[in-house]
């Protein structure tokens, strides 16, 4: 408890499944935490089921850059500095090669990708000013090892991957921690939509045995987002009970 204390936290899509939980965790962990996502009833609730904390929430689409710029304006005006990004905010269109529309395509891309670079963009001039800052994005699995179906999805994921490598060269030397985590098959809504066969295949094919949780993802930011974590850079953490080895 309290590694990220009086920690001001930006959390992006933070209003549902692993984000919503990365919130909570990162608030028992002491941290002042902004939500940013597109679904303001989610956000709403989330304010709801934790009133009292240190949380506030802000409907930003973090395609748009002239939103993120506003919201990151706001939050250094209001505390003066932001000292964690998760960048968490992430969709799927699957579609296989052949029936790929470009309208999948190019979503996947927009928010996956550009999002995750302009949210690092705004943030990480204010991290330079003050001299430290952690950033941690989410890859996946897929990133790691390739997907049926998942072009777009998948070609977003390596990207992060290789965009934390640059960042955590270019920003490492200005006192900034750039990492991300590459989650297996979690248990979320998004899993919901997948046959019981599927999961249960997957389940077979996981070392553990199981599904992640949404808190195994949370913890592995919350580690990242530590001092604990104050000589790793650079690197992907794979979360996915030994999927890839």
């Amino acid at each position: 408890m309290n590694r990220l204390k009086d920690k001001v936290a930006v959390v992006t899509g933070g209003a549902n499944g692993i984000g919503k939980i990365t919130v909570e965790k990162f608030l028992q962990e002491g941290a002042k935490v902004i939500c940013w996502d597109i679904n303001k009833e989610a956000g709403e609730k989330l304010m709801e089921q934790n009133k009292g904390k240190s949380l506030e929430f802000q409907q930003v689409n973090t395609v748009n850059r002239s939103e993120v710029d506003q919201a990151v304006a706001y939050i250094i005006k209001t505390y003066g500095c932001i000292d964690i990004l998760i960048n968490n905010a992430g969709i799927t269109r699957d579609a296989t090669l052949r029936k790929m529309t470009q309208e999948q395509w190019q979503s996947v891309l927009d928010v996956n990708l550009t999002g995750v670079f302009n949210c690092t963009q705004a943030i990480s001039e204010h991290m330079v000013e003050k001299g430290s800052g952690k950033i941690v994005s989410a890859s996946s699995v897929v990133g790691l090892y390739g997907n049926f179906g998942q072009s777009n999805y998948v070609a977003t994921k390596s990207g992060v991957i290789g965009l934390t490598k640059v960042w955590a060269r270019e920003l490492g030397r200005k006192g900034i921690n750039v990492n991300a985590v590459a989650p297996g098959f979690i248990a979320t809504e998004m899993v919901e939509t997948i046959p019981e066969k599927v999961i249960k295949d997957l389940e077979t094919k996981t070392p553990l045995g199981r599904l992640g949780k949404p808190e195994d993802i949370a913890n592995a930011y919350v580690f990242l987002s530590s001092e604990e974590a104050s000589f790793i850079n650079g690197t992907t953490l794979s979360v996915d009970g030994g999927l890839v080895m």
